[in-house]
């Protein structure tokens, strides 16, 4: 057998973990605390190790960091896994999360929607979407639904943007306001279902981000931090469909910073 790409390693590895978040959706799971607010169940435990199996086969001299069991390995390859990005959702039987698998070095990346059976995945130069249809398709933003997913988890030590932002009349005149797990939101921005996605804080080497960030800058979209600038060089994220819903957003989210 041909040696798997990283992309079909991502692949492989994000409908692992997606496999085992479906089977176990709306069964009676124990939940562990991290926070009074924040908590992992069953399934991202066994999504996490589901989708670790599949790296280490594939790539054993690889390094991990899962958003459970910590960072395994060192090595300029690492994988960052989010096993079930919108944990809160799924415990809460609402059908708005995904599976994140992402190498950073190489751009490569997927990210899986258990409930839809989608699939997005980049190499690092395009995106695709894998669903129903029996070919991939190329992933296609566009800014025409307006919608725009705002994250309002304020990280500790920010004045909580997001908030300000849903608050603002002009962005309100100009856009409608959604709220979603994290990497969906921007898997859809990369896809033309939102017309862009913002988010507080410092979101290098992010189990949550790195996936979602990635499939949106091969997909064409523009990725910055608040000020325009390449993102991870300053605060915040903005992933626009376009550059003039971009520059919108830019000019709302100036007077905030």
């Amino acid at each position: 057998m041909d040696r798997l790409t990283d992309a079909e390693v991502a692949i492989d590895a994000a409908a692992a973990g997606a496999d085992v978040v479906r089977r176990m959706y709306g069964g009676a799971l124990s939940h562990f605390d991290k926070s009074p607010t924040d908590f992992a169940t069953e399934a991202d435990l066994e999504s996490e190790r589901a989708i670790l199996e599949v790296i280490r086969a594939a790539r054993p001299d690889d390094a991990v960091i899962g958003e459970e069991y910590g960072a395994s390995g060192t090595a300029a390859r690492t994988w960052l896994v989010d096993p079930l990005c919108g944990t809160l959702n799924f415990a809460a039987q609402t059908p708005l999360f995904s599976v994140n698998v992402a190498l950073p070095s190489t751009g490569v990346a997927a990210v899986a929607d258990p409930l839809t059976n989608e699939l997005l995945w980049t190499d690092g130069t395009t995106t695709h979407l894998r669903g129903p249809s029996p070919t991939d398709l190329p992933a296609t933003p566009s800014a025409a639904s307006r919608l725009v997913d705002v994250d309002i988890d304020a990280p500790q030590g920010t004045d909580f943007l997001g908030a300000q932002l849903l608050a603002d009349e002009k962005f309100l005149a100009a856009f409608a306001g959604r709220v979603s797990s994290t990497t969906l939101a921007l898997a859809w921005v990369a896809i033309g279902r939102r017309a862009a996605y913002i988010a507080d804080g410092d979101l290098l080497d992010s189990v949550h981000f790195a996936a979602g960030i990635a499939v949106c800058q091969a997909a064409g979209c523009t990725v910055t931090d608040f000020r325009g600038n390449p993102v991870h060089t300053g605060p915040g994220l903005i992933a626009a469909a376009d550059p003039a819903t971009h520059q919108r957003l830019l000019d709302l989210v100036a007077p905030h910073l």
